[in-house]
């Protein structure tokens, strides 16, 4: 087990109606609110007139419109100018991760005098940030639990990861009721996502058996419970499950004391979402069994062994291999089965620029590092698997 310190700020506030907390809880830092969302989907449940109700007593000022893969230019840059414009004292963040991410990134650039871009790229440690509170109304990314994000860059293709402790939520309020009109494309995306999210952690050198077990059945309940979130949108009992899983899932508590693995897939499916916006979810479902089969060996394929028998209950008995080939067999098959579309074409891919983003991968994301080391030659390969 690997040497950890583990620290998370953040408080959960999950259940049904939690929302009627705010007002108590938004009253702990100040009078000036930065409210941030996506695409109007908070106005059509009526979460939004919620909000302003709960919060009447408050100046709310709002950074509408972001958007999924969230953008420095427009969203953070408008953020942290407004945030400076009206002395914001909070954020609230409501709708899915990217809002959520978004948010994170306009926290830190709010409390810094140059380009905000420093911060994300690492190029200047933030020395403080406004707190956050958000409220989620999509299952996937983990984002509230957690200190990081993502932002892309859509002048350079750029889709970078920013993770900072100032940057952990204060408190996050998470009802699965929100979630119940969420399409049926993007429960799936958010399914495949954390599943991902998991997969990364578990394959790795050096883990334990109480990690192996708490990933191995995140990753069973977020296949139960994503199939019955599709049958029946409003199964709350699934919801609150697969939203709680979700949220576990870049938190490090799954995999406390593992080794690192280098996330080759999140490396990989950040080029493919920088350069064509594709939903994330999708990405990753998509390159994942590709990944597997790529890196399959000697070295890897206990563990595959092991995901195989205690994810997919296969037989034990059977070949290393064989085992391994069924268990990522069975992951591609349980991903199209939920409606992902499994190939880089069917979410206008194609290979015109396979060769440009395996060296945009290979230059910016480390992965010669990772579990199984991936060099340009594999990402290219890998991504081309996948078409």
């Amino acid at each position: 087990m690997q040497n950890f310190i583990y620290h998370t700020p953040t408080k959960l506030i999950f259940g049904k109606d939690v929302i009627s907390k705010l007002p108590e809880v938004m009253s702990q830092f100040g009078k000036r609110i930065l409210l941030t969302y996506g695409g109007g989907s908070i106005k059509k449940i009526g979460l939004y007139d919620k909000v302003i109700k709960l919060l009447a007593d408050k100046e709310i000022i709002e950074l509408p419109d972001i958007q999924p893969n969230p953008k420095y230019d427009p969203s953070v840059l408008d953020g942290v100018r407004l945030c400076k414009e009206h002395n914001v004292d909070v954020i609230l963040s409501v709708g899915g991760g990217s809002v959520l991410d978004c948010s994170k990134a306009i926290a830190a650039g709010a409390k810094y005098d140059g380009d905000p871009w420093d911060l994300i790229t690492y190029k200047v440690k933030a020395q403080a940030a406004l707190p956050i509170v958000d409220i989620i109304t999509l299952a996937a990314t983990g984002s509230e639990y957690d200190a990081g994000g993502v932002i892309s860059r859509t002048e350079t293709n750029d889709k970078t990861g920013y993770s900072d402790p100032l940057l952990y939520p204060a408190v996050s309020f998470l009802d699965p009721t929100y979630t119940f009109t969420v399409s049926k494309k993007q429960t799936a995306a958010g399914c495949a996502d954390a599943m991902n999210h998991i997969m990364e952690q578990y394959f790795c050198e050096d883990s334990t058996l109480l990690n192996d077990g708490f990933m191995e059945a995140g990753l069973k309940s977020l296949m139960v419970n994503a199939v019955k979130c599709l049958e029946n949108p409003e199964d709350y009992t699934a919801r609150a499950e697969m939203m709680l899983c979700c949220t576990y899932g870049c938190n490090r508590i799954y995999s406390l004391g593992n080794s690192r693995s280098g996330w080759p897939c999140h490396g990989m499916e950040h080029a493919l979402s920088a350069y064509y916006d594709i939903t994330h979810g999708e990405g990753l479902a998509i390159i994942t069994p590709r990944w597997m089969k790529h890196i399959l060996s000697e070295k890897t394929v206990r563990r595959f062994k092991k995901y195989g028998v205690n994810v997919f209950g296969i037989d034990a008995s059977l070949d290393d291999f064989d085992i391994a080939e069924r268990a990522i067999k069975a992951t591609y098959d349980f991903f199209e089965s939920i409606g992902i579309p499994m190939h880089l074409r069917d979410v206008g891919i194609d290979e015109s620029r396979i060769g440009e983003m395996a060296h945009h991968v290979a230059e910016n994301e480390g992965l010669e590092e990772a579990w199984a080391p991936l060099l340009e030659k594999d990402i290219a390969e890998i991504f081309t698997e996948s078409l």
